[in-house]
């Protein structure tokens, strides 16, 4: 079944909009595993608005599932951390300094050279790579070419489109996830995926090894509770119609 990978990046944007500690991060990590959850995500950013940095290192040795640390290795601060840390996965996704969030895939053509280079560097100090990617067969055949391990599908397009023609919106994805199999890469996928849209995409993606999802979980979660939420949303990933 595929695994679920709770994001708490918005569970530090809460704590950091009031100081302190609550919530408590760290609790955030224990209990999304004790609650279900397949692997915790995180996302620092160079100005540390929810994630700082030294919430990594302390998540770090809490984590009895999987550890996945997303970002921009173009920032060499971000590229110390991984290394210093060594989680399981790197995601790295082409933010813009100060981006409120991501919002497309890394052209993999473009940046064949640089990302060929730095998927080897974690590589080296034994952390699968997965690369951020829009559903395009050029970009994850690109990727292919970088020697990374997996690449994470871009979903907003997806969650946009579902409501209006889920068909449609899905067979962009479909084909990525084929070729990217057909290439020997693992498969993640994440953005605005939701307890509405979730388990067409996992029944309808070949090959589906992960999703990371925060924002929508935890925006459940104020409602259902923090446990219900990831249980929910393990449930969506069971793969029957």
């Amino acid at each position: 079944m595929t695994r679920l990978s709770v994001n708490i990046n918005k569970f530090a944007t809460l704590r950091n909009s009031r100081g302190g500690n609550n919530p408590d991060v760290l609790k955030a990590a224990v209990d999304a595993q004790l609650f279900g959850a397949d692997g915790v995500t995180v996302h620092p950013r160079p100005d540390e608005r929810h994630i700082r940095y030294s919430d990594v290192y302390a998540i770090k040795p809490i984590i009895t599932t999987e550890f996945n640390i997303e970002g921009n290795s173009q920032e060499q601060k971000f590229v110390d951390l991984v290394l210093d840390v060594k989680p399981t996965q790197v995601t790295l996704v082409p933010d813009a300094l100060n981006q409120i969030t991501s919002n497309h895939g890394w052209d993999t053509i473009r940046h064949k050279a640089y990302l060929k280079d730095i998927v080897a560097v974690f590589q080296k100090a034994g952390i699968r790579v997965s690369l951020f990617v829009d559903p395009i067969l050029a970009m994850v055949e690109g990727a292919a070419e970088t020697g990374t391990d997996r690449i994470e599908l871009y979903t907003e397009a997806y969650a946009h489109g579902y409501h209006q023609n889920r068909e449609a919106a899905i067979a962009p994805y479909r084909e990525a996830a084929i070729r990217a199999r057909e290439l020997g890469l693992g498969l993640n996928a994440g953005h605005d995926l939701d307890l509405r849209n979730l388990h067409y995409f996992a029944l309808n993606i070949p090959g589906l090894d992960e999703v990371s999802i925060g924002h929508a979980l935890i925006c459940d979660a104020l409602y259902l509770g923090y446990e219900n939420a990831v249980q929910l949303y393990k449930r969506q990933l069971q793969l029957t119609p």
